[in-house]
């Protein structure tokens, strides 16, 4: 009893929130898997179980060549070494449970209910080990809550917010919305892979580079790279923020700045080169592997993701026209075009503040517009998304939302749709929630999203006395110009009415968000319903998932701009500048 009045309400609220996310992804896990009885190749599960037999009964210079014992046109292995060796650790518990699991040639296509628990395990315990701490350790020290920042605003009498800004989400609240996150729970918990490991691993080098601990921040992002090769979506933020803090500052000396970029050039050296070691004795070997991560004959898109190749590809087919390595050319081009305002940003003008916002840009460019792109690479952009969340909610909800939307043909696919609805109603309905206790405290009121729908109505209608001599001005000039004087009373009540919308663009902005977001919820729940009642033409038996597609391209495209225009309006950090006396000539 003593223990539990010691710990804080906020502290047993994410407690509680774990451990619901925690039973939530062990019913997911009750769930179909990706190929489950489905021969001869089945799925996304066989590949993870396959690697752990390769792994564990070849040598590992073989790992990634093709032999009698190794075909690499069965789930050939195909990500980087560090993968390579969690397979290794899995496929040696799994030989010690029952041999049968991973006996080399006989295990091809093994499934029982002993095999499935095991896998569902490693998964949980990656997620226990990695993601979730993770999650729990960044929103605890990397996020101010506004109303600190509000009171040192007070004491200094600076001018106070408007108030229909909404205060961000407190830490706890956060934790509940980034760990009930439906995508990852059914990505890596029922279509099934082991995406936390290297999410969690990125998110714990975020935190280093916020913390401003740079060191450590590339020890972790090298190892999420080498987990998955995937994670160059958000290699660029981290690169090019690493290099501007060695770039020396005014007041600050050419030498520290090179001995910083000698530091940080060297930990990504020797962490590759432990990882690696295996690997580069060979020349052969070690190009094999390099061969394998980057697989150009698979083409620009699988399925129908909801990028911007898959888009036009409805209109203009690009397999007619561009073989794959003229594709991959046209991919790179538009990709590192799409990625240069924000990374030119985060160079030339750096701030901390801007990092999580380029690394959403840079992982959504990626997966617009990059060669050989998945569905659930969605992921890649909905964690740095998760991590904005509480400077954002609104529309970090709204992207959270459609990036789930996107990947419905393939949870159906995988006989997911029960899962699917049941998560998503819990966290929309739980984001409902949180939201509203926010707002509550915000506004110290009862009434909590009302109360700020209602405070933003009248922002936008707000009489500001100080612009009413202006206002009236500019509406008897409109009256005269348009109606010769007649019907002044009405016609003057409507042009100051228009003028005082146009003077408050914060609350029309914001109003419009909220009037999109309804509408986009309504169009998506109205295709998802067509698309699991309603079977397509014969003529067009992929009508749903391209419509999806489409749908949802036009959504990230729109966020896109968002999140970059967030990012430009953000000044640049002169923290690090020292002051310099200038000697007067």
């Amino acid at each position: 009893m003593l223990l539990y009045c010691k710990i804080s309400s906020e502290i047993w609220l994410v407690i509680f929130s774990t451990i619901v996310a925690i039973l939530l992804r062990c019913c997911t896990s009750l769930h179909s898997y990706s190929g489950e009885g489905t021969p001869p190749m089945y799925g996304d599960y066989e590949a993870q179980r396959h690697w752990m037999e390769i792994t564990t009964n070849l040598h590992v210079t073989d790992w990634y060549q093709n032999t009698t014992d190794n075909h690499l046109n069965y789930w050939g292995l195909d990500y980087p070494p560090l993968t390579a060796y969690h397979m290794f650790l899995c496929g040696k518990v799994a030989n010690f449970i029952n041999e049968n699991f991973t006996k080399l040639h006989d295990s091809r296509g093994h499934e029982s209910e002993t095999h499935k628990l095991f896998m569902r395990y490693t998964v949980l315990l990656s997620d226990v080990a990695l993601f979730i701490p993770s999650i729990i350790i960044y929103y605890y020290t990397c996020i101010i809550p506004e109303n600190k920042q509000d009171n040192v605003k007070v004491k200094n009498h600076q001018k106070p917010k408007s108030n229909i800004k909404l205060t961000i989400i407190d830490s706890s609240l956060s934790v509940i919305l980034a760990l009930l996150y439906p995508g990852i729970i059914l990505i890596d918990h029922g279509h099934f892979q082991y995406n936390s490991i290297s999410l969690g691993l990125f998110i714990f080098a975020t935190i280093f580079i916020l913390h401003r601990k740079n060191i450590l921040a590339s020890v972790f992002f090298s190892l999420a790279l080498n987990y998955k090769q995937m994670e160059l979506y958000h290699s660029i933020p981290f690169f090019l923020y690493l290099l501007s803090i060695c770039v020396p500052k005014p007041g600050q000396g050419t030498i520290s700045g090179l001995f910083r970029l000698i530091k940080i050039g060297l930990t990504v050296i020797i962490t590759f080169t432990i990882i690696w070691l295996p690997f580069i004795f060979d020349l052969g070997v070690f190009l094999q592997v390099l061969h394998r991560q980057f697989p150009i004959a698979r083409g620009v898109f699988e399925d129908k993701v909801s990028n911007v190749w898959c888009a036009l590809n409805i209109f203009y087919k690009f397999k007619n026209h561009f073989d794959n390595h003229q594709m991959m050319r046209l991919c790179l081009f538009t990709t590192l075009s799409a990625i240069l305002p924000s990374s030119a940003d985060l160079f030339l003008r750096p701030n901390i503040k801007k990092f999580v916002l380029s690394l959403i840009n840079s992982s959504l460019a990626f997966f617009l517009f990059s060669f050989q792109v998945h569905e659930k690479t969605i992921l890649l952009v909905a964690i740095p998304v998760l991590l904005y969340f509480p400077y954002s909610p609104f529309v970090c909800l709204w992207f959270l939302y459609i990036s789930i939307f996107s990947m419905v043909p393939l949870i159906i696919k995988d006989k997911l749709l029960i899962a699917l609805i049941g998560l998503t109603v819990f966290y929309m309905i739980s984001s409902r929630i949180c939201l509203e206790h926010a707002v509550k405290n915000s506004f110290k009121t009862n009434t909590g999203l009302s109360e700020y729908y209602k405070r933003l109505i009248n922002a936008l209608f707000r009489n500001d006395p100080k612009n009413n001599a202006k206002i009236e001005a500019i509406a008897m000039f409109t009256c005269q110009r348009v109606l010769k004087n007649k019907n002044n009373a009405k016609i003057e009540t409507i042009a100051m009415t228009y003028q005082r919308v146009l003077k408050n663009k914060e609350a029309l902005f914001a109003l419009i968000l909220h009037l999109s977001l309804l509408f986009s919820v309504v169009g998506s729940i109205t295709l998802f319903l067509f698309s699991v009642i309603w079977e397509p033409p014969i003529k067009y038996p992929d009508l749903y998932p391209l419509l999806i597609s489409l749908y949802s391209c036009v959504h990230f495209l729109g966020f896109f701009v968002y999140f970059n225009v967030k990012q430009f309006s953000i000044p640049q950090e002169f923290d690090d500048i020292k002051y310099v006396k200038v000697k007067a000539s």
